[in-house]
């Protein structure tokens, strides 16, 4: 079955939390239910305890589709990082979910506001050999408690290029899989759609996230640190960009999951209630041809 869910990024921002800081979880919450959404992913303003979460999205109609998690398994062995994943995992046991959104943020400078994105880390051969049977192990570990590690590739991070992305997959097994982000791949110079078609089998979770061609251009043209990008408008939802999200869910033929609508921008420009209405009206459109059912 595929649902629609959106990341509350559209109304206040993790890694710069200025922005809409004033905005309280509730309007969050309500907004993306008006738009149409089924299902939400964590921010920062959400409670990290099932019995507390649970009422709260149950008065939206709204269930937790996922939420991030950044390792730093370059730094540390599987049984330290379990440990101090098992908070978030036991949390989305509770709530329901399929799929944990994983990303490995050693040395990552994504949420660096002055280093810019040419300086982000590049994986030796040594760093493969150490993090690839980790994230592997980690992987089979996450399973066995009934969930899917769902790896985000992303930008700033030692996953980021679409050829990054292919070693990696390459490299793990099937309990491994792929988070498919249309925005960051784009930006990082990939195809989502040959992505998707290349890893159509072992995608666990989509980010439905488009990218201001203009914006893209000069930002890596300046080479703007990550979150400068963002502030200069690099992402906004489905509809509003260049990525063909047709062509995206025409190369996922069986996909079942959650197609979740992201992107980072500055609230008092893009007026959040506006834009979820946006993306989740292009993306349910295109969804119920490529899919052949109503999300």
């Amino acid at each position: 079955m595929i649902r629609l869910a959106i990341n509350p990024l559209t109304w206040t921002n993790d890694d710069m939390p200025e922005l809409g800081a004033e905005t309280p979880l509730e309007t969050c919450l309500a907004e993306a239910k008006q738009a149409g959404f089924a299902g939400v992913e964590l921010g920062n303003k959400f409670p990290r305890d099932a019995g507390t979460l649970r009422p709260i999205l149950a008065r939206h109609d709204l269930a937790l589709a996922s939420g991030w998690y950044g390792s730093r398994l370059l730094e540390r062995d599987v049984d330290a990082e379990m440990a101090a994943a098992e908070p978030h995992l036991a949390l989305l046991q509770a709530m329901g979910c399929t799929a944990c959104v994983f990303a490995e943020v050693s040395r990552a400078v994504h949420g660096e506001r002055t280093t810019p994105l040419s300086r982000r880390p590049v994986l030796s051969e040594a760093d493969w050999t150490v993090l690839t049977p980790r994230l592997d192990e980690m992987a089979r570990r996450i399973a066995a408690r009934g969930l899917r590690l769902a790896y985000h590739h992303h930008m700033g991070t030692v996953i980021e290029t679409a050829a990054e992305i292919d070693r990696l997959m390459t490299s793990t097994g099937p309990a491994f899989h792929l988070l498919l982000d249309t925005g960051h791949l784009t930006f990082a110079g990939g195809d989502p759609v040959l992505a998707a078609r290349r890893h159509a089998a072992r995608i666990a979770h989509v980010h439905c996230k488009d990218v201001r061609a203009p914006v893209m251009a000069q930002a890596k043209a300046r080479d703007l640190p990550f979150l400068a990008a963002v502030l200069e408008g690099v992402f906004t939802v489905p509809g509003d960009g260049c990525v063909d999200f047709s062509a995206v869910f025409a190369a996922l033929p069986g996909y079942e999951g959650w197609l979740v609508v992201e992107a980072e921008q500055d609230p008092a420009l893009a007026h959040p209630l506006t834009y979820a209405r946006m993306g989740h009206d292009h993306v349910a459109a295109l969804a119920r041809r490529a899919f052949a059912e109503q999300p």
